[in-house]
């Protein structure tokens, strides 16, 4: 069984910023998706793109796409990274009344882009409830989750391929 140490822990149980200078730089991806649950109202008004305050989809996408630049600036032990790519990507579950979100993000560094894919699905998902809430106020957001990463030493991560955490 491997064992799994905190990596943003010193040697004196303090918090601390990983030292990456020694990891050599390799292509890191990461995908990430978060699902908005609406309710039938809201959710026809964003596919007809009806609500007052705008284009939902695409104000969600560019809040997204900056909300991962960002990243370092809202979580305090991550890295500034210059990312090479992002993507926001929306799918309408018209069965349920919610929105898939997924984030792809892509730099060529030496440390990982998870948490930039996370926090660009988390922060579309809050500008979805933020351009919704005067419609439903009941809205949920949920399932929000590393899908798959690849690049770096712990090597290729896949959701749908692990065990459920202990």
């Amino acid at each position: 069984m491997k064992t799994h140490t905190l990596t943003h822990v010193d040697n004196s149980g303090k918090a601390a910023m990983v030292d990456v200078s020694q990891k050599p730089e390799t292509t890191r991806k990461a995908t990430a998706q978060a699902k908005i649950f609406l309710g039938e109202e809201a959710f026809l008004l964003v596919k007809q793109n009806q609500i007052k305050k705008g284009d939902v989809i695409s104000v969600a996408q560019i809040a997204g796409i900056l909300a991962s630049k960002k990243t370092s600036d809202l979580i305090p032990l991550c890295h500034p990274l210059f990312l090479s790519k992002v993507d926001v990507s929306f799918e309408l579950c018209e069965n349920d009344f919610a929105i898939l979100i997924k984030g792809f993000v892509q730099t060529e560094g030496k440390t990982g882009v998870e948490m930039e894919a996370l926090t660009a699905v988390s922060v579309a998902s809050l500008t979805i409830y933020d351009m919704c809430k005067a419609v439903n106020k009941k809205i949920v957001i949920s399932e929000i989750k590393l899908l798959s990463k690849s690049g770096g030493k712990s090597g290729d991560f896949n959701f749908s391929n692990e065990s459920e955490p202990k």
